[in-house]
């Protein structure tokens, strides 16, 4: 077996993996999330969300078409699967859907550098292999039962492995947000940066729908997820407020050390007040540690 020497890995746990089968499993999915499920082919995945009625992030999640008539998967990097099923079963009303959260028994690996789907996909794998959403080179996902894990890395020998923390500046580097640290419950898919890549404009009903379609024609949101780059250790305590002078404006959200003894993170920010050449900090009245990477 061979894998391209130029690659990374990451070995990590599903927050959530869940099966979702039944006769109703196709039309009930695509009613509740907010991308296109249509065309989805078998082994194929599908990134998106999964809203409240007021079109706030609740959780993530890929979807992928399984092997059998009317099977499903929903896993997410980070969203509790416990949110994820509740959140469908309180819409399962007379479907013909099953819901099962099988997280413990599956886990994963991410691949990431050129050429990391083809590479996985070079050969039948157990469990499921999908482009995933890492950073801003190439990743691809590989999950699979607790049981393959060390042949899985017996595989993958030779390849240097990513710790959590440069995984989580990868990732913020590349502005991605993790649901629901980054954008969760109290925000909308536009202040995280998640409408283009999550959200179907076109596809018709969803909950949530009607205030993605508002937020579209009018095209203004009043807070933006943000990259921001500070000295020092990043806060253990977040979300933690942000300052400049006596004003808050916003909260650090996430946070990883950047090599070179400070912290990259991503911040929710308010657009009204803040500015591309802001200085913040931890506290009001405070000596600024924290400046913009990206513009308001």
């Amino acid at each position: 077996m061979h894998f391209f020497t130029s690659l990374v890995r990451y070995h990590w746990q599903p927050a959530a993996w869940l099966r979702v089968s039944g006769g109703d499993a196709a039309t009930f999915l695509q009613g509740q999330f907010t991308n296109e499920l249509r065309d989805l082919a078998t082994g194929g995945a599908v990134y998106g969300l999964w809203l409240n009625v007021k079109g706030k992030v609740l959780a993530d999640s890929f979807v992928l078409s399984g092997p059998l008539a009317g099977e499903f998967w929903v896993g997410s990097y980070f969203s509790p699967a416990t949110a994820i099923r509740e959140r469908l079963e309180s819409f399962v009303i007379a479907d013909e859907v099953v819901i099962e959260d099988v997280t413990s028994g599956w886990t994963g690996v991410a691949l990431l550098g050129e050429g990391a789907t083809a590479a996985l996909a070079a050969e039948r794998r157990a469990g499921f292999v999908f482009r995933g959403r890492r950073a801003r080179e190439e990743s691809a996902e590989w999950i699979f039962p607790v049981a393959e894990t060390n042949a899985v890395r017996t595989q993958l020998t030779g390849l240097r492995e990513l710790d959590a923390n440069e995984m989580t500046r990868r990732r913020i580097e590349a502005g991605i947000p993790a649901v629901p640290a980054d954008a969760g419950p109290g925000d909308l898919p536009n202040e995280g940066g998640l409408d283009v890549a999550a959200i179907s404009y076109t596809k018709g009903c969803y909950l949530g729908q009607e205030v993605m379609a508002r937020l579209k024609s009018l095209g203004q949101v009043r807070r933006r997820l943000l990259r921001v780059a500070g000295a020092g250790e990043p806060s253990q305590n977040l979300p933690a407020a942000l300052f400049a002078g006596e004003r808050q404006m916003g909260e650090l959200r996430s946070a990883a050390r950047d090599g070179s003894g400070g912290f990259i993170g991503l911040a929710m920010l308010s657009l009204l007040h803040v500015t591309k050449d802001a200085a913040l900090a931890f506290a009001a009245d405070a000596a600024p540690t924290v400046r913009l990477m990206d513009a308001p």
